[in-house]
């Protein structure tokens, strides 16, 4: 473990954690900590030894030049500290790095000893899976947790799932087990374009953790550039008929499983969230939009991401062998974790990852 000094005393911190990997569909989770670290201008005070817990062969360092002098970045898992002022005063403790190869207790242990020795009050983790949801409905965001109490106080679903995990179920096990209220958010990224970025599930991240810990997040551009990202994919489906066939059949599943969630009660609970972000009574919209907490977007201006675009692959029919993994080394939606591999299963198995 290598420390920096000079960690200010912490305001209700919460530690909120993304690492690349399999928990990690499309880039959205550790791009939403990124954007959090950037728009906050997070100072690293820690990183954990990368000979600890990393593979050289797995996750290979790079070189670089400084002024002509060669350098070595490792792959390693780094803490900084962002300072939020404004009425309500909250610092934020971020944790960015790449999923560990092994000693997966002891890299937990080392976060736990760093959560308690800065007053840690909760423990927000962020993931994102693939699933079989269309690119043009909200992405569907799932909070879970292991704790009962924290279940039912935060409004959360209790994870009931057994079998194969990766690091933020892990993670999340063992804040329950240390006692540190633990949250994981989970994110649906399509399937069949799974490539990153994927700025419409990184906002929509960002807002369920907005919700969550009731604190209010820039967003910058990211809320343009989730437009332009579905407007890109919108076009690109529609160059092919297989791809515009298969999205209608899941925009068509995914309302027709939603059907029952829009009773009276869930649209006055959306209708007062809405009424709060505009108002300013509560989490509010940042300068540049915001999205509903779904990552659903506005009708702000639209603009096109640089680098151009990558066709979507044409996907195939959920079935028993679909259980390969799609390439980006996420979970999928339809097993019962979303850290576990498996196959994608009907359209809206999704919306209920467990752990």
């Amino acid at each position: 473990m290598i420390e920096l000094e000079g960690v200010p005393e912490l305001v209700d911190p919460v530690m909120v954690a993304a690492f690349e990997g399999w928990n990690d569909a499309g880039d959205a989770a550790s791009t939403a900590v990124a954007h959090l670290d950037g728009e906050w201008k997070g100072e690293v005070f820690a990183a954990l030894d990368a000979e600890d817990y990393y593979d050289f062969q797995v996750n290979r360092p790079t070189v670089w030049l400084d002024g002509g002098v060669r350098k070595i970045t490792w792959p390693t898992t780094r803490l900084s500290v962002v300072r939020v002022g404004g009425e309500k005063p909250r610092d934020l403790v971020l944790v960015r790095g790449i999923e560990p190869s092994m000693r997966w207790r002891s890299f937990c242990n080392e976060l736990l000893g760093f959560a308690h020795e800065l007053g840690v009050e909760l423990v927000v983790i962020l993931g994102a899976l693939l699933g079989d949801t269309p690119h043009t409905r909200p992405v569907p965001v799932s909070g879970v947790t292991s704790d009962p109490d924290l279940a039912r106080t935060m409004d959360l679903e209790e994870t009931k799932y057994e079998g194969p995990t990766g690091i933020v179920g892990i993670l999340q096990e063992a804040c329950t087990h240390a006692g540190v209220p633990a949250v994981s958010l989970w994110a649906a990224v399509p399937h069949y374009v799974s490539q990153p970025p994927n700025p419409k599930a990184t906002l929509a991240l960002l807002n369920r953790l907005e919700d969550l810990i009731d604190l209010r997040i820039p967003l910058g551009e990211l809320p343009e550039d989730a437009r332009a990202w579905q407007v890109g994919v919108d076009q690109l489906a529609a160059e092919d008929s297989e791809v515009a066939e298969y999205v209608q059949t899941l925009e068509e599943a995914r309302d027709t499983a939603e059907l029952p969630e829009a009773s009276g009660e869930a649209i006055a609970r959306e209708f007062e969230r809405y009424l709060r972000r505009r108002d300013g009574s509560g989490p509010a919209a940042a300068p540049g939009g915001h999205a509903t907490e779904s990552g659903d977007l506005p009708g702000t201006y639209l603009r096109d991401t640089p680098g151009g675009r990558t066709r979507p692959p044409k996907p195939q029919r959920p079935g028993p062998a679909d259980a390969a993994d799609t390439g980006t080394g996420a979970g999928t939606a339809d097993s019962p974790d979303p850290d576990a591999p498996g196959s994608s299963g009907s359209p809206g198995s999704e919306d209920s990852p467990e752990d």
